[in-house]
């Protein structure tokens, strides 16, 4: 993984400092093309990765993508899902029928019938294949190393004690799409501790990481000692604590830290993604 990743909550109207600032955004990437720029942005900085859910716009820009192959010959996305509200919003628009119609790939009938009995046997693993290949559908020829399952899920199976389902993940994104799996969390700590008593090692994990322990479930110290004492490659997110470190002050702090693989940012102006980065290149060579 690159040691910079570049993040897509600003063109979806997130952000975790103000409402008014997440309409103004809203707004301002209302069409593609004002995504696509600041992705240039963005690689001109010398960031080629691009971090995202699978929002259904996405698929846009996987089409703008693919049109110039050459231009973006060495992009990469990870993505990270399930994107829920997208689901949610098709039963709404199509019904089950139309839904499964417009994201459950290869043939239909026969996909169908998988899901089905996979529902009728309780066989959740299978649920759950589907769910990837379908998410999977808008990045088909582009590169993606690594694929994420996002933390409204990780965490709820964690709570569950649902282990299995984390595991069975990791191996059909390793099977299937020849990728890494990837696991967002608001509990690293407890996450990794799972995820090697279910044999995988070395996993990638995304966590909140930040000198004010902000979505750091456990605390800042515990994560500091897992990092410290544990084998785990960490994408760090978040890392200004919900706007409350000052940019500079907050990746001092993360890139003093072991095993932190990757910072993951959001930015909607290369004003500021350049800023940042700089900031990170900067405390990295004083390591």
């Amino acid at each position: 993984m690159e040691r910079i990743l570049f993040g897509d909550n600003q063109f979806f109207a997130v952000n975790h400092i103000s409402d008014d600032k997440s309409r103004a955004q809203s707004i301002k990437f209302k069409d593609d093309s004002a995504i696509i720029k600041v992705l240039d942005d963005a690689r001109a900085a010398g960031i080629n990765t691009f971090m995202c859910t699978t929002h259904d716009r996405i698929g846009a820009i996987c089409d703008i993508i693919r049109a110039d192959p050459e231009k973006y010959k060495d992009f990469k996305i990870f993505p990270c899902m399930p994107y829920a509200h997208k689901y949610a919003n098709a039963v709404t628009e199509l019904g089950i029928a139309g839904t499964l119609k417009q994201y459950v790939p290869g043939n239909f009938f026969g996909s169908l019938f998988k899901g089905g009995m996979a529902y009728i046997t309780k066989d959740f693993e299978s649920i759950m294949e589907l769910m990837i290949d379908a998410e999977m559908k808008m990045f088909k020829d582009i590169h993606t190393p690594v694929i994420f399952l996002q933390n409204v899920i990780t965490d709820l199976l964690l709570g569950l004690r649902a282990t299995d389902m984390l595991v069975a993940f990791h191996h059909y994104i390793r099977k299937k799409h020849n990728a890494d799996a990837g696991f967002i969390t608001m509990n690293m700590p407890k996450l990794l501790k799972a995820l090697q008593e279910g044999g995988v090692e070395n996993p990638i994990i995304c966590t909140s990481i930040n000198k004010v322990g902000f979505r750091m479930s456990g605390g800042k110290e515990v994560y500091e000692e897992t990092l410290k004492n544990q084998k785990v490659r960490v994408i760090a997110m978040q890392v200004l604590g919900g706007g409350a470190i000052h940019p500079g002050e907050a990746i001092e702090y993360v890139c003093s830290l072991p095993n932190i693989e990757s910072i993951l940012f959001g930015a909607s102006s290369k004003p500021n993604i350049v800023s940042t980065a700089n900031y990170i290149h900067q405390f990295d060579s004083k390591k």
